[in-house]
């Protein structure tokens, strides 16, 4: 599993070098909490390798996409939620703000469409 320099903040909670509240774990991922949560439940799953973006991984690792949309499903059972929004940013104009790949899972109240 690759992990890159110092600057990336995800690379570093991977590591256990920054805290962070761990909810699940794998092989290929790791799963906490969002600091800023948008919804009652709301996680974060990366991939322990670092890539950019959700493209990149794809490219690059597919079946860990698959890992990382299986642990979501995971979260959101274990917190008792069957209705739940998986969601990748790609690209800082998508709104993504930490440029290593990351699914956020929500549950926990009404979502609607389109998202903002």
């Amino acid at each position: 599993m690759a992990a890159v320099g110092d600057d990336c903040l995800f690379c570093r909670i991977v590591s256990g070098e920054i805290p962070a509240e761990v909810v699940a774990e794998t092989e290929d991922a790791v799963a906490f909490r969002d600091l800023n949560p948008q919804a009652p439940v709301h996680v974060l799953v990366v991939p322990r390798l670092h890539v950019a973006d959700a493209a990149e991984l794809a490219d690059r690792a597919p079946a860990t996409v698959a890992a990382l949309v299986g642990l979501g499903r995971q979260i959101a059972a274990d917190a008792g939620h069957d209705s739940y929004r998986l969601l990748f940013n790609t690209g800082a104009a998508a709104g993504q703000t930490v440029f290593h790949a990351h699914l956020h899972v929500l549950a926990g109240r009404s979502m609607s469409w389109p998202p903002g």
